[in-house]
C-alpha cells in the first residue's frame, strides 16, 4: 500500500504541545510513511532539529520565513549551515516572500533575506521550500534567477501560467488541503495542468485542513483527501497519486 509523504508541515507548532507524541504514532500506524518539517522563525529552527532526532521518519527543513526576516543575520546563517550539512536535513525552508501584511518586515528586507537563502541552497546543493503570498512576480522573478536551485512552491496560490514558468525551470508545485474548499477555482486547473512528477501533496499542518476537516487542526493522514481529489481531477487512483508524490518527493531531497 502506497503511503503518505507529507512534504510540509510545522509539528513544532505549539498547537501540537499536548499530544505531538501520541499523534506522530498515530500518524505511523495510519500511513503516513515520511514528513518533511518544516521551521519557519528562529526558534522553530531548533524544535525542528530535535524532531529530527526523534523520529525516524521525519526529515528537516530550516530556513528564516519572510515574516521573521530580521531574525535572519550572519550569525543565524552559519547556524543554519551547520544543520543543513546533517543527514536528516534535506532543504532549505521555508522561506520566501509575503507581502500580504502590512506588519511584515519591508519588502526588500524579505527579498534580500531571500536572496541570501537561495545562496545557501545553492552553496549546499538543496532545494529551496518557497511561502509566496501576493508575491508572485517578485519570487518567480527570483526563483528564474537561481535555476540551478530546485524551487518549490508550497501551498501553491498562483494561477496555471505561473505555474508552467514553475515547470520549466525544474520546479515544484505543492497542493493543500485548499483543493478540496468549494470556493478553490485556480488550484484545480493547476493539478489538471501540471505533471504529475512535479507534484507534491502537502498539509501546512497545523494549518488549512482539508474538507471535511476544514477549520479544525490539521494533520498529515487528511491528506488521503487531497490525494483523492487529485485523483478525481487526474483520472488516476488515489494509490497512484501517493506513490506518484511520493516518488517525487524522495527524488526532490535525493534519499
Amino acid at each position: 500500500m502506497a503511503q503518505i509523504f507529507d512534504s510540509h508541515a510545522h509539528y513544532d507548532d505549539e498547537q501540537f504541545d499536548e499530544d505531538r507524541d501520541m499523534l506522530l504514532q498515530d500518524l505511523k500506524n495510519n500511513g503516513v510513511g515520511a514528513i518533511l518539517n518544516m521551521s519557519s522563525d528562529y526558534t522553530s529552527v531548533k524544535r525542528t532539529v530535535e524532531l529530527t532526532e526523534k523520529y525516524d521518519f521525519i526529515y528537516g527543513a530550516v530556513g528564516i520565513h519572510p515574516e521573521h526576516a530580521e531574525e535572519y543575520n550572519e550569525e543565524v546563517r552559519k547556524e543554519l549551515t551547520e544543520i543543513l550539512k546533517g543527514e536528516k536535513f534535506r532543504a532549505v525552508g521555508e522561506v520566501g516572500l509575503d507581502y500580504y501584511w502590512d506588519s511584515n518586515p519591508p519588502r526588500e528586507v524579505q527579498i534580500r533575506v531571500l536572496r541570501d537563502q537561495y545562496e545557501l541552497a545553492k552553496s549546499l546543493e538543496l532545494p529551496i521550500i518557497l511561502h509566496d503570498r501576493e508575491s508572485h512576480e517578485d519570487i518567480l522573478a527570483i526563483a528564474k534567477e537561481y535555476k540551478d536551485v530546485v524551487s518549490v512552491f508550497h501551498s501553491y496560490s498562483g494561477s496555471v501560467e505561473m505555474a508552467r514558468e514553475i515547470i520549466k525551470i525544474g520546479g515544484y508545485i505543492g497542493v493543500s488541503g485548499v483543493l478540496t474548499f468549494k470556493n478553490a477555482r485556480k488550484l484545480p486547473e493547476v493539478v489538471k495542468e501540471i505533471p504529475m512528477e512535479r507534484m507534491l501533496i502537502e498539509t501546512d499542518a497545523p494549518y488549512m485542513a482539508p474538507v471535511p476537516y476544514r477549520g479544525k487542526r490539521n494533520r498529515s493522514d487528511y491528506l488521503y483527501g487531497v490525494a483523492e481529489k487529485i485523483a478525481e481531477i487526474r483520472g488516476l487512483t488515489r494509490e497512484e497519486v501517493l506513490e506518484i508524490t511520493a516518488e517525487n518527493m524522495k527524488r526532490l531531497l535525493s534519499l
